[in-house]
């Protein structure tokens, strides 16, 4: 249980690094992401962003076959 939770905070912990870089190469604002601003809100659902990334997070696990 102790090296998932390790496993899953050094993840958060490189995406949360690379997010700046992902977002100038246009990741997180592709055509199919929501976008909704109410009442001074603004709510933001990464929908293409999520598949694209579940795409690459599949294709790299099956190249390193874990």
């Amino acid at each position: 249980m102790l090296k998932w939770l390790v496993t899953l905070a050094v993840v958060l912990f490189v995406l949360g690094i690379a997010g700046p870089w992902l977002a100038k190469m246009g990741l997180g604002r592709l055509p199919g992401d929501v976008s909704v601003e109410r009442r001074g809100r603004r709510f933001y659902f990464p929908v293409a962003t999520s598949i694209v990334l579940s795409l690459a997070l599949m294709l790299i696990l099956r190249v390193v076959r874990i």
